[in-house]
């Protein structure tokens, strides 16, 4: 199974991309490990990549696109692998596309986890931190038993500042802007298999198994 994943900040891809990673024994790949793999173990891409980083600049498609490349030449990914976090804009897909064709190998799906945009900005601004042992909680959701202070140690309960509605605001226009294209791409190549994320996480996924297939 060779697939790509992709879906809102906040719309469970992380728990999905597991649950697929152990049940068709693949790879899960997400942009951020294979930065951090390629620039530890030191390789040009990977240093390539670093002093782009910590200048605080954009990483170049180039760059970006070659250690993906990298990264799924390797012996694990032979029978599979499941790409998160990768393509996020036409250019890099069209450079994957060209990558995957020089290979002889073929993607099985883009895999969409579809959740409104609405209900996302509600999980994201009502999420609380315990600003100790780091345990989470949501208002509506899953509420500490006192409000604003957390059910294992006590301490306060916070808002971290990326859950602010303005920035939720702003993340969900973002990954739109830039992912919008990407869904009608992959819909063109009939690879596009959207589910909806908004029900049960155990439902996702059986929705999920079902247009992948056993």
């Amino acid at each position: 199974m060779k697939l790509l994943i992709m879906g809102r900040p906040g719309a469970g891809k992380g728990t999905q991309a597991a649950n697929i990673k152990e049940y068709y024994n693949i790879p899960h790949i997400s942009t951020g490990d294979m930065f951090r793999a390629a620039m530890k173990n030191g390789t040009k891409l990977g240093l390539l990549a670093k002093s782009y980083m910590e200048k605080g600049a954009l990483v170049p498609d180039e760059v970006t696109i070659g250690i993906v490349k990298e990264r799924l030449l390797e012996d694990d990914c032979k029978n599979g692998f499941l790409l998160d976090g990768f393509p996020r804009t036409i250019a890099q897909a069209e450079a994957f596309d060209a990558f995957l064709n020089s290979n002889d190998i073929k993607l099985d799906a883009a895999l969409n986890v579809d959740v409104d945009a609405s209900i996302l900005i509600r999980r994201m601004v009502g999420r609380r931190v315990c600003k100790t042992c780091g345990a989470t909680y949501h208002v509506e959701f899953n509420p500490s038993k006192k409000e604003g202070v957390c059910d294992n140690c006590g301490s306060p309960l916070i808002q971290r500042p990326d859950d602010t509605e303005e920035t939720a605001v702003n993340r969900l226009a973002t990954y739109d802007a830039q992912t919008a294209p990407l869904l009608d791409f992959y819909a063109k190549k009939n690879l596009l298999k959207t589910v909806n994320g908004d029900q049960p996480l155990d439902k996702v996924f059986d929705d999920i198994k079902a247009v992948l297939g056993k």
